[in-house]
């Protein structure tokens, strides 16, 4: 095995285990969830149970009363169960979603993509997904005038929703026929390759940038300090 072959493996693994990393946060964010709605449907059935028992010491509540309760219970218990804690993101909002919070939005809004992408395309979302975690801390100081950050919006703000949407579009039945010589199925993992590879770079870019702030800040203490000892 060649040194190139044991760097192309070592990457390999790499991945990975960030993508094993990456899935395992989104079962955890799932199941953070699942958790949360439990405790909203806990308190609210708790609260009309407190409520009805508060009133029936007053009131006798008979028989309508009871069934008028359970079916309060009902209805709370499917409401928490069934519409989201926060409001999905959807294509059109990411626009409008502030700069740093950005990628999680993005990445919460593919991750709702999944099922409609076809299997090729999988693998791509969640090497992207990796890119968009990576991303977040990045953008910590980086401004919405800045030129940076104004490429990264209009990379996973405008372009990959774009991508997708346009995809979505395209009757099932196409989307493997062949067209201009690729089929609009190729077409999507082609575009989320280079999405990917743009996020990477951006990634690179922002972390060089905090490099050679902290390389600066290293050769200032050297020289103060040697001044100091010199003194």
């Amino acid at each position: 095995m060649t040194d190139v072959d044991r760097e192309i493996e070592r990457a390999s693994a790499v991945l990975d285990r960030t993508r094993d990393r990456y899935r395992a946060r989104g079962r955890q964010r799932r199941e953070a969830e699942i958790l949360r709605r439990l405790g909203r449907i806990a308190v609210a059935d708790i609260a009309i149970i407190v409520a009805a028992l508060a009133i029936g010491w007053f009131i006798p509540l008979g028989m309508g009363g009871a069934l008028l309760v359970m079916g309060l219970l009902i209805a709370v218990t499917l409401f928490f169960a069934i519409f989201p804690l926060v409001p999905a993101p959807t294509s059109e909002r990411l626009a409008e979603v502030p700069l740093k919070a950005l990628p999680q939005q993005t990445e919460a809004w593919l991750e709702r993509q999944r099922p409609l992408l076809p299997a090729p395309a999988l693998n791509l979302v969640d090497r992207i997904g990796v890119q968009l975690d990576a991303l977040g801390p990045q953008l910590a100081k980086v401004g919405e005038g800045d030129p940076a950050g104004f490429e990264v919006r209009k990379l996973i703000g405008e372009q990959l929703p774009e991508l997708i949407r346009g995809y979505e579009q395209v009757p099932p039945t196409l989307r493997k026929v062949e067209r201009h010589g690729r089929t609009p199925d190729q077409q999507l993992v082609d575009g989320l390759a280079r999405i990917d590879q743009e996020i990477a770079e951006m990634n690179a870019q922002l972390a060089e940038g905090a490099l050679n702030q902290l390389a600066t800040r290293e050769r200032y203490l050297q020289i103060r300090y040697q001044g100091d000892g010199q003194g």
